[in-house]
């Protein structure tokens, strides 16, 4: 009996491990919007020539780029977190 609440402990905390992870990357992604949200103007801009219009759009484009990137390191956390968890359910019917 004792190892069967070992094991369901063992299985808990791995599941939190795994549940603190997904929240972290989260947070990680919910600071990469914050952090777009603050580069973005507050007003209308006028653009002087093209190049500062260039400027602009590579700075936009990078903070895209930063939250695919944040969305995608999320949703890799997200399967291996659902691995784990599919994995541990066979365990269990396996027992």
């Amino acid at each position: 009996m004792q190892s069967k609440i070992d094991g369901m402990l063992t299985h808990m905390s791995n599941s939190h491990q795994q549940m603190a992870r997904t929240l972290d990357a989260e947070r990680q992604m919910a600071t990469h919007m914050a952090q777009i949200i603050h580069d973005l103007p507050d007003s209308n801009l006028e653009f002087d020539d093209i190049s500062a219009l260039i400027n602009h759009s590579g700075e936009i484009n990078k903070s895209i780029i930063a939250y695919l990137y944040s969305l995608a390191d999320l949703e890799e956390a997200l399967a291996e977190t659902l691995s784990h968890v599919i994995r541990e359910l066979g365990d269990h019917e396996e027992e």
